[in-house]
């Protein structure tokens, strides 16, 4: 009996690979409950527009300390730039009021002049001056077309809104 190997218990193996197994659940939990937070649905930001003949305008939502930068168009489909300004010039334009294609509001456009025919989806963001964010949205142009909206209201996926709620969607600690 003295030449038999002695047997090592099998515990501190099963403890291990459960330790390990559980682990590595964690991890993928915690991965996935990341991925599915980032793209909750109920966190989109509605942007308003509206088409009044050949004029374009929208509203960005802005908080009373956030002053536009940039904004871009873009034809959605084929991701061409349209349209670049620049440092709105007026109170409207920095709190995210923009009425697109009209160089006289900016101190700095792009050469792009309003297409004669709008493409179909109109993508727009803003960028806020002095910062790295920003905000934006996709429009069917002919959705915005075939809606009525009344006077002093913007198009967006949710109905007429104001300015002032487009705004209100931001939780804006005014530092006034």
């Amino acid at each position: 009996m003295l030449n038999q190997p002695r047997k090592r218990p099998v515990w501190p193996f099963v403890v291990m690979g459960s330790v390990l197994g559980l682990a590595a659940l964690a991890a993928v939990g915690t991965w996935v409950y990341g991925a599915y937070s980032m793209s909750d649905p109920a966190t989109i930001i509605l942007a308003g527009i509206r088409i009044d003949g050949s004029r374009v305008s929208v509203k960005m939502p802005t908080c009373p300390t956030d002053k536009v930068g940039m904004v871009e168009v873009y034809d959605s489909d084929s991701e061409k730039l349209l349209w670049r300004a620049s440092s709105p010039k007026t109170s409207e334009g920095k709190q995210g009021v923009i009425t697109l294609w009209n160089a006289d509001d900016f101190l700095k456009t792009s050469s792009g002049a309003q297409p004669k025919t709008l493409p179909a989806n109109l993508d727009v963001s803003v960028t806020f001056a002095g910062i790295e964010d920003g905000t934006g949205d996709v429009f069917n142009v002919r959705k915005v077309k075939a809606a009525h909206v009344p006077d002093g209201q913007y198009w967006t996926r949710d109905g007429s809104r104001t300015a002032a709620q487009i705004d209100a969607q931001f939780n804006c600690h005014d530092s006034n």
